[in-house]
């Protein structure tokens, strides 16, 4: 007997998206993480987003790797494909699949442990080369699996619920993505989901390397004075860089907002974010400005949240490789082994 599976039966007139599904239709298995973990609330976030966009849930592949972070793919989108890589290897798992198969959606779930520490050389690679996914970094500043010791994105200066001070400085993985590549960066807080819904959304519709560090207290480890990532913290030092919606493509609203109150982005499917900017000459499609903005509010002790760049031009790995938009398992033998002449052609075009 089990008690992590939830009853099948639900009340016949919940509401339904344009595909017909449910929101329970986009959930998983009963998380078993500790009650009040940001993960879960990250994770409700998704299945609100893909929910809302009306994305069919066997049309997402779903990634991660190892840590408590990567445990929650199985909290959402039960219906869904899944692959759970080892430690700091997801990225390089799911480009192989993204590239084996582009008609996915993918998004990769991973932690401060799993990025920011075994997994920062494949961090750095996924969003250089510009893979077309969602990559969510679930980030507490601790190794939670392994019973709370300081992670490379604890802040120098933090201290561990046992009075450990942390020394070492801390890697910024939103600052990071910005240098490496990534054509959408973002910053959220697991406790806003009003802001972290549209970002996922966003991310969703984005064409390339999507990244979204989460801010997400570790209530067993990383919940109480002296740290940087508990919810009272993060609350009290929250500097929002704008107020954001997600509007997928429809037909034309003609609208008259006030001058400089709202900005559209637009994006490369038609999609928009509108901002709704709380500082005015903050720009999110200028990435020297998000650097130098991230830099002078961690300075100022103050955790930035929102979109914090956006490149609506954008290019992803298909692009860059010129790879066919049939599924590899779709191919037919004459298209997967084309015969002496064209891998003659294609020797020839090399020398």
């Amino acid at each position: 007997m089990t008690y992590l599976a939830k009853p099948k039966i639900h009340h016949p007139s919940l509401p339904v998206n344009a595909l017909g599904f449910t929101r329970r239709d986009y959930e998983g298995a009963v998380s078993t993480l500790c009650a009040g973990c940001g993960h879960d609330s990250i994770s409700a976030a998704i299945i609100q987003a893909l929910y809302e966009l009306a994305i069919a849930p066997h049309r997402v592949a779903k990634l991660s790797g190892i840590g408590c972070s990567s445990k929650t793919p199985t909290y959402f989108l039960g219906n869904s494909h899944g692959f759970n890589s080892v430690h700091g290897r997801m990225p390089s798992v799911l480009t192989g699949a993204a590239l084996a198969n582009r008609d996915l959606v993918y998004l990769g779930v991973s932690g401060d442990g799993d990025s920011a520490s075994i997994g920062l050389g494949q961090f750095a690679h996924v969003l250089r080369r510009g893979v077309d996914m969602v990559y969510v970094v679930e980030n507490n500043g601790v190794y939670g699996l392994t019973k709370g010791q300081f992670s490379a994105t604890a802040d120098k200066g933090s201290r561990s619920k046992r009075g450990a001070t942390n020394a070492d400085e801390a890697i910024d993985l939103a600052m990071l993505a910005l240098t490496l590549g990534a054509t959408f960066v973002a910053r959220g807080f697991s406790g806003d989901k009003g802001q972290l819904v549209p970002l996922v959304k966003a991310a969703v519709a984005h064409k390339g390397a999507a990244f979204i560090d989460v801010v997400s207290p570790c209530v067993a480890f990383n919940n109480h004075a002296g740290s940087t990532k508990s919810y009272d913290y993060v609350r009290e030092h929250n500097e929002s860089v704008n107020r954001l919606d997600f509007m997928p493509v429809r037909e034309p609203i003609a609208a008259d907002p006030p001058q400089g109150g709202v900005e559209d982005v637009m994006l490369h499917d038609g999609g928009t974010i509108r901002l709704r900017k709380l500082a005015a000459d903050y720009d999110p499609r200028d990435k020297l400005n998000a650097l130098s903005y991230l830099e002078s509010r961690r300075a100022a002790g103050e955790v930035v949240t929102g979109l914090l760049y956006v490149a609506p031009a954008s290019r992803d790995l298909h692009d860059a490789l010129a790879t066919t938009r049939t599924p590899l398992n779709a191919l037919a033998d004459a298209d997967l082994v084309p015969g002496q002449r064209a891998l003659d052609a294609f020797n020839a075009s090399l020398r």
